[in-house]
């Protein structure tokens, strides 16, 4: 089992930034990779970034590409999304994912609870 916990949200005016938190936990979560999806008011779940425990391998959604950044901190067990120039389409629950090295929510196995990222005008 792998758990996984979000922190960081909130509300923001639009231009400011935030970084996310993912505090993962259980034996075998660095064997997964980690993902970041969001999921805006009355849309499907979008993938954001993912990045491999152990290599650190990354990568983006193409919209993604320039504001967001995906680390991991592997003393922490922790895994961090870097939004920069926010702006209200970036308003969604934002989740971490643990599972393959993919663009898709159908390959990651566990997620956290999410947390809300506002973004006011």
């Amino acid at each position: 089992q792998v758990q996984l916990v979000e922190s960081g949200g909130g509300l923001v005016q639009a231009g400011g930034s935030l970084r996310l938190s993912c505090a993962a936990s259980g034996r075998t979560f660095i064997s997964y990779a980690m993902g970041w999806f969001r999921q805006a008011p009355g849309k499907g779940r979008e993938f954001i970034a993912a990045i491999s425990w152990s290599r650190g391998a990354t990568f983006y959604a193409d919209f993604a590409k320039g504001r967001f950044t995906i680390s991991r901190d592997n003393a922490k067990n922790t895994g961090y999304l870097q939004i920069n120039t926010l702006n209200p389409n970036d308003t969604a629950i934002y989740y971490c994912a643990a599972g393959a090295l993919r663009d898709h929510q159908d390959a990651y196995t566990y997620w956290g609870q999410g947390t809300q990222v506002t973004v006011s005008s």
